[in-house]
């Protein structure tokens, strides 16, 4: 999910990407707790309201009520697990990346400014993730420790070159997950854990 990040309702299959082009879903996505409730359904496959309150630490009513707000968007979608308890609903997101541009909202000053806010709540997630694991970091052991990298760099480019960089920055990312994935599927998990690989490409002036 990134802040290159049609509502129409279409359930998509999870491993697409969806561009969210409209106010109304940008918004939805937008809620601080709706973004870590789409997080951990990313993170954790399908899951019931109960597990997700869990995780997130809120209680299961007010979930459920953000868990039909994510749905009626067609953020998430129902997943077909079967349960011993008939009554549970269990969720997916409903595309595996979403991405939504500032051009897409720039023509009108709600759009622009509910298009920034959604990225800084993006922002704020992103350093609670790295917040968290900064607290528990001695609990990792060394090898995770030296493993983990923080680092920032500084190039002089152009528009292009910069659009170049993301994407063969994005494909090399992408070639790791599909490499855990299918490792997994082969029954090869031992010592493999969650990563979170957070980039912020951007233009500044002194």
């Amino acid at each position: 999910m990134d802040d290159q990040q049609k509502s129409d309702g279409d359930q998509q299959k999870p491993g697409e990407t969806r561009r969210i082009t409209d106010l109304g879903t940008l918004k939805a996505l937008g809620h601080p707790l709706r973004l870590r409730v789409y997080g951990a359904l990313r993170v954790s496959g399908p899951s019931t309201a109960s597990q997700l309150a869990s995780q997130v630490d809120e209680a299961v009513s007010l979930v459920s009520y953000h868990l039909r707000k994510l749905a009626e968007h067609g953020l998430i979608q129902e997943a077909d697990v079967q349960s011993e308890d008939a009554r549970e609903r269990w969720w997916q997101a409903a595309q595996d990346t979403l991405s939504f541009r500032h051009e897409d909202f720039k023509d009108s000053p709600e759009g622009a400014a509910t298009h920034v806010a959604v990225v800084r709540s993006l922002i704020s997630y992103r350093q609670e993730q790295y917040e968290t694991y900064l607290a528990q970091q001695a609990a990792w052991g060394a090898e995770w420790r030296m493993a983990a990298d923080q680092s920032d760099f500084l190039a002089r480019l152009n528009p292009a070159e910069l659009t170049r960089l993301n994407a063969e920055i994005h494909a090399l990312v992408k070639t790791y997950e599909a490499r855990g994935k299918a490792a997994e599927a082969a029954g090869d998990s031992e010592g493999r854990e969650n990563v979170a690989v957070h980039l912020a490409s951007f233009p500044f002036r002194l």
